[in-house]
């Protein structure tokens, strides 16, 4: 996986979502992620068309995850990592804080156990139902924990991404038959569940993918695997996209 150093800078500020030419974001890294993959969140964000202002927060960086921090940013990003009950463990004080953040007009991004976190059981409970692991349904065309090279579908378009044990998202009933209304379903895997979704909280907006579309070729070969002729960037690039805009 690719590491990647950027320059940090301590000032705290309000966020204007809208206007400000360099928004801030945020990266969470620490013991509830795994090496690698905060950095490629960092460099996805990095290169996309928004111009973030990119940093990391968390117990062993400069910036912490608080209050003041969250409410200097337009965005906060959570990467890929472990077990989720783990992870939760390290990230249950900040609930509070991550949910007060979005519902006052920030914005999360959360990539495979990010997308867990979004959940309920356990999790920040950003969505209107869950996130659950794809591999465990009957229905998904693997069961296996192991890395590998998915077909998902985003926006009508069959896409290879990287994938390891990523989740599912389920909506509460309420929302299954108002989609078009109430969330944005960006991809689905191969038996119809969906894989990315954007939806509004509060004042602020949601959006989670179980798959990696920020992951780089380096990925794949690390793990074996052989690299899609067409890497996901872009896609990471469009959950941004649906993320920041009305």
């Amino acid at each position: 996986m690719k590491w990647v150093s950027l320059a940090r800078n301590t000032t705290r500020r309000r966020a204007t979502y809208s206007t400000r030419p360099h928004p801030r974001a945020l990266v969470y890294r620490g013991p509830a992620s795994q090496p690698g993959c905060p950095e490629a969140v960092a460099e996805l964000l990095s290169s996309s068309a928004w111009n973030f202002d990119v940093h990391f927060v968390g117990p062993d960086e400069q910036l912490p995850i608080d209050e003041a921090t969250l409410h200097s940013a337009a965005l906060y990003a959570q990467p890929g990592g472990g077990d989720l009950d783990g992870a939760f463990t390290h990230l249950r004080r900040h609930v509070p804080a991550i949910q007060h953040f979005v519902r006052a007009g920030g914005r999360y991004l959360g990539f495979c156990l990010g997308g867990y976190l979004a959940g309920r059981s356990p999790g920040f409970d950003l969505l209107p139902g869950d996130a659950d692991q794809y591999v465990a349904l009957r229905s998904a065309e693997l069961h296996d924990t192991s890395s590998t090279v998915l077909e998902i579908e985003w926006r009508g378009q069959i896409e290879e991404m990287y994938f390891q044990d990523g989740p599912y998202f389920c909506l509460d009933h309420h929302y299954r038959d108002h989609y078009d209304h109430d969330a944005d379903i960006l991809a689905r895997y191969r038996n119809g569940s969906i894989a990315a979704l954007k939806i509004d909280y509060g004042h602020g907006r949601v959006a989670v993918v179980g798959p990696h579309p920020e992951a780089d070729e380096t990925w794949y070969t690390d793990d074996g695997l052989i690299p899609p002729h067409h890497l996901a960037t872009d896609l990471g690039h469009h959950l941004i996209n649906a993320v920041m805009t009305r």
